[in-house]
């Protein structure tokens, strides 16, 4: 369906207009491969297994996620296999190992992308920045992308509950002429909630700013500051936690999710509603300068160069562990891990 945001008109497709029965159909014929078992991989090959679709899964022999990939199900030579054996045996090549991973094995994955196959992605990162990552495919097959705007994990609870996360979707070569068919399918089978029309590289850029901004990298630089001057100003760690993080996640984003910012200032405390009109505004212009240089960090190719120069260093993996850990012991996520475990649910569970 076409929507309408002012003068600009999107293209947005729903189970509605394109039901699952009509995927399966589309896709019977194909044998999709998912390759890689990390972060997406489990729920979008699992979601598409239980909606009826034909799935197989290519993971690096004896990993961690190998492991994880036996624990749910899936069985070594009837659906799990080497990423080279996974690569050859099946029609739609699903490439969702890490940047990193998929950069590493791109010289091997192309002797299988012969005439016909189709590659598909969830980030546009591989080929906008094709090169700083070499990964060049052949013209002739289908290239297309579905990118869950979520975490893998969180694709899978909601496909659990009935509900779905929205994706965006892109072709980036049609060589079949079927390409949008397939791709539909595919966003409606890993279970996606609609799916919004988009191109590679706004795809990537947008997931690249977004990740550094809102969703995880301002938030937490929010979370730090508040959190550090409620406690220099003699508040306690428990009421710095639960006013910074607490009441935030578990009160009032569900209820912005639900119904809007507006619909949030509108059903507040009058005071809370002003302080927040009078705010909002001077934390906007305060950020913008940031998200200005972020966004042209990403657009000119110079945060991917850094990405991949950081990924490809041999002691990545220690270094990542060492920041983490010090994420995790800041005193803002030790008070946040015990308030976690004061919630009634979490406390059922024990």
């Amino acid at each position: 369906m076409k929507i309408k945001f002012g003068s600009i008109e999107e293209t947005i497709i729903t189970r509605d207009e394109f039901p699952l029965s009509k995927a399966i159909e589309i896709l019977k014929k194909e044998t999709i491969s998912v390759l890689g078992y990390g972060i997406q991989g489990p729920g979008q090959s699992l979601n598409l297994r239980d909606n009826g679709f034909k799935v197989i899964v290519g993971q690096r022999k004896h990993s961690l996620s190998w492991e994880k990939a036996l624990k749910d199900g899936w069985i070594e030579g009837k659906n799990l296999f080497s990423l080279e054996e996974a690569s050859e045996k099946g029609s739609i090549l699903m490439y969702l190992l890490s940047d990193a991973g998929q950069i590493s094995f791109w010289p091997i994955l192309i002797k299988y992308l012969t005439e016909g196959k189709s590659l598909y992605f969830s980030h546009g990162f591989g080929l906008t920045f094709c090169h700083q990552t070499k990964i060049s495919p052949s013209k002739k097959i289908d290239i297309f992308l579905v990118a869950p705007k979520g975490s893998g994990t969180s694709l899978r609870k909601l496909f659990k509950k009935g509900k779905g996360i929205n994706s965006s979707y892109a072709i980036y070569q049609d060589y079949s002429g079927n390409s949008l068919e397939k791709t539909l399918s595919i966003g409606i089978g890993i279970g996606s909630g609609y799916l919004f029309e988009t191109n590679f590289k706004n795809e990537v850029y947008s997931d690249l700013v977004g990740e550094r901004g809102t969703l995880m990298g301002a938030i937490q630089g929010i979370f730090s500051a508040q959190y550090q001057i409620l406690r220099e100003k003699g508040h306690s760690p428990s009421e710095s936690f639960n006013e910074t993080v607490e009441e935030l996640t578990q009160s009032l984003m569900p209820l912005v999710s639900e119904n809007g910012m507006d619909w949030m200032y509108a059903n507040c405390s009058t005071t809370a509603q002003r302080g927040a009109l009078d705010w909002w505004k001077k934390f906007r212009d305060a950020t913008l300068p940031v998200f200005q240089e972020l966004y042209h960090e990403v657009s000119s190719g110079n945060e991917a160069k850094r990405i991949i120069k950081s990924n490809s260093d041999i002691d990545y993996r220690k270094k990542l562990q060492k920041e983490l850990q010090d994420l995790r012991k800041s005193e803002l996520w030790k008070v946040g891990s015990k308030i976690r475990n004061l919630r009634p649910e979490k406390k059922r569970q024990n």
